[in-house]
């Protein structure tokens, strides 16, 4: 999305738009399905992960990657269409990718092997990538300058119910239905999306007569993540040196030396290097990523416990997830409030160590199955808190750290570490908890493992996951100590 904010108010700065789309509030609904959708698939698959693994009588290891090629590919892809949309046109490019989505859910849906559904995922998030990229543009242009800023503030509230309603209502068409539904539902729902855009999505916007794309950007940002996802899913069978694991490093050392070379002599740049010469910048961004790969360790393993540990159906599970997002949702905001007005330094550090705190205590909870349940949904429900303490004055203090010049910059930034910290929390999840159960004399999927086994290893790893937040919380308290 930050590519598209880039370009929306280069373009609204050259023509004022006064009176908005006579549809607008149909592209609105349509733009905000779409990124609705986007946003279920990369939340909805973690609670149906256990039976998928079973399905296909893989390792966690394996299967973990069906999040983390969608999470990978929306990452490597947002800054590219961003750019691409300049050339094609932001409808067009919604409405390609919406049709790209929809037909690549239906291949997920009717995926025969894990091979088939890895790839029809990475197609499927390309399709979002299109998608979610530009919705912010379209729904700025299609709006006059009086309603815009409610406007867009609906995107901001859309992510926020898709995060809350992937869980639970994943666990519901996994259990009445089965996984494959998960994917199917989104086919129905992009054809008669489709039919509409193809009749109301019309924005006035001008086109670049020749397209701009930092190519060489993006193809080595994508090897980088690429190799540094696969190369994190590969340790998870060893440390060994083996040829795939020495060929994946070397891949991910020169992409990465690549890609700091390609983009310091570009004019047009996809990432301005400068920003990281602002400090107050580096910091925050730093406890962001740290947060969502914690939290995405959680997500992860969590139904993996509370399935195999404590036997609860896929739906029961996503009302447990249910929690965190509930709470942040309504949290965040107020949080935000009292931080504009207080403008208390140390409230992001807050947030860390009530998260910190809270998956030490789940970690060590989860070891035991003598445990009240009631008192590992005391630990979620501090983990919501926690998250609302955090991330608005967090987002805060990172928008505002840079020049008001480079504000798009941090926009687009900050979207990719936020995707990039969720993939990194998908991957390491999976190799810890594959550590975890060869340290316990256990090389057998996790599907197979017992419930002993389960709850020491995943428990372990959720402590894991306490310390990078502990780890966030000291960079958020120096950062506080730093701000003026």
């Amino acid at each position: 999305m930050g590519s598209g904010s880039t370009e929306l108010k280069a373009e609204y700065k050259d023509k004022e738009q006064e009176s908005g789309s006579k549809n607008r509030y149909i592209v609105l609904v349509l733009v905000l399905t779409g990124v609705l959708m986007a946003v279920l698939d990369g939340s909805v698959v973690s609670i149906a992960l256990p039976t998928i693994t079973e399905h296909f009588r893989v390792s966690i290891a394996e299967s973990q990657m069906i999040m983390t090629a969608y999470l990978v590919t929306i990452t490597s892809l947002l800054l590219i269409f961003g750019k691409v949309a300049e050339r094609v046109g932001k409808a067009r490019l919604f409405m390609l990718g919406l049709a790209l989505f929809t037909s690549s859910s239906l291949a997920c849906g009717i995926s025969t092997s894990l091979e088939m559904l890895v790839l029809c995922r990475i197609f499927q998030a390309t399709g979002g990538a299109m998608m979610f990229s530009i919705s912010a543009a379209i729904i700025f242009l299609a709006f006059p300058k009086s309603e815009q800023g409610r406007a867009m503030g609906y995107i901001g509230s859309t992510v926020a119910i898709g995060s809350i309603l992937g869980p639970t209502l994943g666990g519901f068409i996994v259990d009445l239905l089965g996984w494959s539904y998960i994917f199917l539902i989104n086919v129905p729902i992009g054809i008669v999306q489709l039919l509409l855009s193809a009749r109301y999505l019309r924005i006035e916007e001008t086109r670049s007569k020749s397209l701009e794309v930092d190519w060489i950007g993006g193809l080595t940002l994508i090897a980088l993540i690429v190799s540094m996802m696969t190369f994190l899913g590969q340790l998870s069978y060893g440390f060994a040196p083996t040829p795939p694991i020495l060929l994946l490093a070397l891949i991910f050392v020169l992409s990465f030396f690549g890609f700091i070379i390609n983009e310091s002599r570009q004019k047009s740049p996809l990432l301005d290097l400068s920003i990281f010469r602002y400090r107050m910048f580096v910091l925050p961004s730093i406890s962001m990523i740290l947060f969502f790969v914690a939290n995405l360790m959680i997500t992860v393993l969590g139904p993996f416990y509370f399935e195999g540990v404590r036997g609860y159906t896929a739906s029961q599970v996503g009302l447990i997830f249910l929690i965190v997002p509930a709470i942040t949702v309504f949290g965040a905001p107020l949080t935000g409030a009292v931080y504009d007005r207080h403008q208390f330094r140390y409230l992001a550090a807050l947030g860390m160590s009530i998260m910190a705190l809270s998956m030490i205590a789940l970690g060590f909870l989860a070891m035991s199955t003598a445990n009240d349940i009631r008192q590992l949904l005391i630990c979620f429900v501090f983990m919501g808190l926690g998250a609302a303490f955090f991330q608005s004055p967090n987002n805060t203090e990172l928008m505002r750290s840079l020049p008001v010049s480079k504000i798009n910059i941090a926009s687009s930034f900050t979207a990719t570490i936020r995707n990039l910290g969720m993939a990194l929390g998908v991957s390491l999840s999976g190799l810890l908890v594959s550590l975890q159960m060869a340290q316990a004399g256990y090389y057998g999927t996790i599907s197979d493992a017992g419930p002993a086994i389960l709850a020491s290893s995943i428990s372990r790893v959720m402590m894991i996951a306490g310390g990078l937040c502990i780890i966030s919380a000291i960079v958020a308290i120096y950062r506080g100590s730093k701000m003026k």
